[in-house]
């Protein structure tokens, strides 16, 4: 974690960037990734699902997520989209 215990993005925004670069991540995976337990990534998952921005489909015993996308949430951050701002953020190739 960043020098004074926080940093500019959430743990939701940190999640969907993971699952977003891998789609197939387990919680495991996820959770080392971010930094936080894996039943916080679980919460999250659910946060994020249940909002609409990530579809969860299950492909024989694990889980493969599809990031949807949507409008943000907050009001000032009205006319942005959730792809926009991973764009923006995503350094993996392709």
């Amino acid at each position: 974690m960043a020098a004074g215990g926080w940093t500019f993005l959430t743990n939701h925004a940190h999640v969907l960037l993971v699952v977003r670069r891998d789609p197939h991540a387990r919680l495991q995976d996820i959770s080392a990734a971010v930094g936080i337990t894996e039943r916080a990534v679980q919460l999250i998952l659910g946060d994020l699902e249940s909002a609409g921005y990530v579809r969860r489909t299950r492909v024989g015993r694990r889980n493969e997520y599809l990031v949807l996308g949507g409008p943000l949430r907050h009001p000032l951050d009205q006319g942005q989209a959730v792809e926009d701002v991973l764009d923006a953020l995503d350094d993996s190739p392709g």
